[in-house]
């Protein structure tokens, strides 16, 4: 069942956020949305049950990561080369937590980057093959990514809720 793609083009905002919506009425859930400019109805519009990204976790994984490298190389430190300084036991968390709060923002950071890069498959290489230059100047346009037998019925909705043009 190959995929096929269903490109609607789009002069207005209330067209666009009109086929968003029964795009998902009928089922259809991968598609992509372009746009001029930013645009909070079809922002809203797309962002309607989406699932909470998983970023989240990376950088929560990343961040205890950092947290237990940092206190466990200064742990390790202060065993291996016992220097007592002050009169203070050799294991003193307090001077420690700012190397662990360090790694902890560095590898958060890190992290957080790292899976914006993958799961965002950055970087885009090649272009498109539903893009259409008229996105950057005045169209809005959304982009179905459908099998075969169903693009019929996306070219259908999209010409429904008000598409200029529809073209596989």
């Amino acid at each position: 069942m190959p995929a096929r793609g269903v490109l609607g083009i789009f002069a207005h905002v209330d067209t666009t956020v009109k086929a968003i919506r029964d795009l998902r009425a009928q089922g259809f859930q991968d598609f992509t949305v372009y746009s001029p400019i930013p645009v909070e109805e079809i922002e809203a519009v797309v962002e309607e049950n989406r699932p909470v990204s998983p970023v989240r976790l990376f950088t929560l994984i990343g961040g205890l990561t950092g947290m237990i490298t940092g206190f466990g190389l200064t742990i390790w430190s202060a065993l291996k080369w016992g220097l007592v300084t002050g009169g203070k036991p050799v294991v003193s968390i307090p001077p420690f937590v700012i190397i662990a709060f360090e790694l902890t923002i560095l590898l958060g950071g890190l992290s957080t980057l790292l899976a914006l890069l993958v799961l965002g498959k950055l970087p885009a290489l090649r272009r498109s093959p539903m893009y259409d230059p008229r996105f950057t100047l005045d169209r809005f346009g959304i982009a179905v990514t459908c099998p075969t037998e169903r693009a019929e019925a996306a070219g259908q909705c999209l010409r429904q809720a008000g598409a200029e043009e529809v073209r596989r």
